[in-house]
């Protein structure tokens, strides 16, 4: 077995190597037992953390989260080379091929002028080498296991690069509108069922307000989120200095704290 404990400094050949030690017979009894679907969870877990480490701004967090993410996908390669599929190599070869591929205009004679006409490209030859004949198949091809919001504003785009959609932001106003008093209706019918369709229909419909608005629906829903979080905080400490109990008080009481609460971080 190699000796890493003198290294001053490793690359990425000692992660791969690192990784395959640990899944040979002798090695690392918890790592040699994991399957892609038991590390899976890890794998969103990670990802996560770097986008908390980028809105932080916090460098060095970012450095060992994207090192996270790396080993996560270290780890899956080893388990398809251990079962001769394909290892890291192939999974380095495969994205090199694809840049190259996506980037004509870079390597070679195809030319773009500006972002946009880059990812109209993008998405020209991403449609063809997938074999996407249609708009409807590059819809298909979007994951049912991204964050449903995200899921939502995705199809939504690609709908529109086939005309369909709305020409300005009142249609889907009005669209958002129609589906909340269907959602009343639903409601009043006692049909959860019902009321779970056309709930959703209010959410895609939110979506598709917040494209038109050039808004993100997962960073908006987590601002959002965070707001709340502060307010409630707030009123909790106000609550607590006040002697008043919240399970037991009215809400309009527990509402003149969230106004409260709500100018004292206006006013900061």
């Amino acid at each position: 077995m190699k000796d890493f404990s003198f290294k001053s400094e490793y690359g990425f050949d000692d992660l791969c190597e690192i990784m395959r030690i640990l899944r040979e017979p002798g090695g690392c009894p918890w790592d040699r037992e994991q399957t892609h679907e038991s590390i899976r969870s890890s794998f969103i877990e990670e990802t996560y953390e770097v986008i908390e480490a980028i809105n932080k701004n916090d460098k060095t967090l970012l450095c060992e989260e994207l090192g996270d993410v790396l080993l996560q996908v270290v780890f899956h390669a080893e388990i398809e080379r251990e079962s001769g599929s394909f290892d890291i190599s192939a999974v380095c070869d495969g994205i090199c091929k694809k840049l190259i591929e996506r980037h004509p205009h870079v390597f070679a004679s195809e030319s773009a002028d500006t972002p946009q006409e880059v990812l109209v490209k993008w998405d020209e030859i991403k449609r063809k080498t997938k074999g996407q004949k249609s708009q409807g198949d590059s819809m298909r091809a979007v994951p049912i296991e991204l964050p449903a919001l995200m899921r939502a504003q995705k199809l939504q785009s690609k709908a529109k690069k086939a005309g369909f959609d709305w020409d300005d932001i009142d249609g889907a106003l009005d669209t958002l509108k129609g589906e909340i008093r269907e959602l009343e209706e639903a409601r009043e019918s006692a049909d959860f069922a019902a009321v779970e369709d056309e709930f959703g229909d209010v959410l895609f419909s939110a979506v598709n307000v917040a494209r038109f608005l050039g808004v993100d629906s997962e960073e908006a829903l987590t601002k959002a989120s965070n707001k709340f979080l502060k307010r409630y905080l707030i009123v909790e400490q106000l609550a607590k200095e006040r002697n008043i109990d919240m399970k037991n008080t009215p809400i309009d009481e527990l509402d003149r704290l969230w106004i409260e609460a709500k100018k004292s971080l206006e006013s900061n």
